[in-house]
Formats: structure tokens, C-alpha cells, sequence
């Protein structure tokens, strides 16, 4: 799964609502075809690792996939039963926070149509909704 090798801040911040819209990393850079976050969301890297698999197993080791999101943003999380107060939880897992407009994975090397069914299958695996795009 992905994950950062070392981090400055074991725990972060959870920063608020996530506002506007992904005006970095919202255009094909390497591949042909996309899929393209529609929601504000948290995707685990969990999340991604499952749509990865989703998608290379469809593709069956043909083209390449470009994984556009990495989640850099530890989120904390405490034990079961735990009575409040205590300080918070210790870090749990990583996170990537997304805005509508962003490339989440990129794919090259293949047609259109297998592409559009692999994204399909890696986008039932996530939790913000996406969509297929294509470089004109």
C-alpha cells in the first residue's frame, strides 16, 4: 500500500471542510485516458491500492497506469472502548484528499474500450464518484 517512507508530524491536523476545486492535477499528463474525480473526498490508500489491482488485473499486464493521488495525510484513530479525553488516537492510516477535478489514475498502451472498462472496475472501488476521460 502506499504511504509516505517518513513524515515531519506523526499527527496532523484534519484541516476543515475541503473547499473548491482541483486546479492541479486536473489534466492528462501521461496517459491517454483517465478517471476523473466528480466529489470532495478521503481516499484511503486502501482505496487505491484495490482500484490498482482492479484495474491491472482487467488490463491483464497490457499498457501502462499511472496512479496520479498519494496518500500523504496520516489519520488517527483510537482504540475500542476508549473513554474520551486522553489525548488524540494513535495514526491509523493514510489518507489522500481529493477535489472534483482531479486524475486519480491515467492509462496508455491500451483501446478505448478495454480502458473504459478497467477505470470502470477501479472506480467501483472507491468512494468519491468519478468519471472516464480521454485526451482529445
Amino acid at each position: 500500500m502506499l504511504m509516505p517512507k517518513k513524515v515531519k508530524f506523526r499527527k496532523v491536523h484534519r484541516g476543515g471542510r475541503i473547499k473548491g476545486l482541483s486546479y492541479r492535477g486536473n489534466k492528462l499528463s501521461f496517459g491517454s485516458y483517465g478517471l476523473k474525480s466528480m466529489d470532495i473526498g478521503m481516499l484511503n490508500s486502501r482505496e487505491i491500492e484495490a482500484a490498482r489491482r482492479a484495474i491491472t488485473r482487467y488490463v491483464q499486464r497490457g499498457g501502462k497506469i499511472w496512479i496520479r493521488v498519494f496518500p500523504d495525510h496520516s489519520m488517527t484513530k483510537k482504540g475500542a472502548e476508549v473513554p474520551m479525553g486522553k489525548g488524540k488516537g494513535a495514526p491509523d492510516h493514510f489518507i489522500a484528499k481529493i477535489k472534483p477535478g482531479k486524475i486519480i489514475f491515467e492509462m496508455d498502451g491500451i483501446d478505448e474500450e478495454t480502458a473504459r472498462r478497467a477505470l470502470r472496475l477501479g472506480s467501483d472501488k472507491l468512494s468519491v464518484r468519478t468519471k472516464f476521460i480521454k485526451n482529445n
